[in-house]
């Protein structure tokens, strides 16, 4: 795990939005974006349409991330806390 991946996952243990995480993290929007993509392909992270809306399949953070939220996945929060 990458330290931006363990920061990013430090700020995901409850429904953050892409705004929220870039004001906390002060990264810029591909730094950020390309992090949730990374966890997301590792099965890190949750995608969400609203905060009871979950994002299955081939789900497009790259571009369409700015308008969703995330949470960590119990893989996620395990892989953060073994560190």
């Amino acid at each position: 795990m990458t330290d931006e991946e363990f920061d990013l996952l430090d700020e995901l243990y409850f429904v953050q939005s892409f705004d929220y995480l870039l004001e906390e993290l002060g990264w810029s929007d591909e730094l950020l974006l390309q992090t949730l993509h990374s966890l997301f392909q590792k099965a890190m992270i949750k995608c969400l349409a609203s905060p009871d809306d979950e994002l299955f399949g081939n789900v497009d953070i790259l571009n369409e991330g700015k308008s969703m939220l995330f949470l960590a996945t119990k893989k996620g929060l395990m892989a953060h806390n073994a560190i």
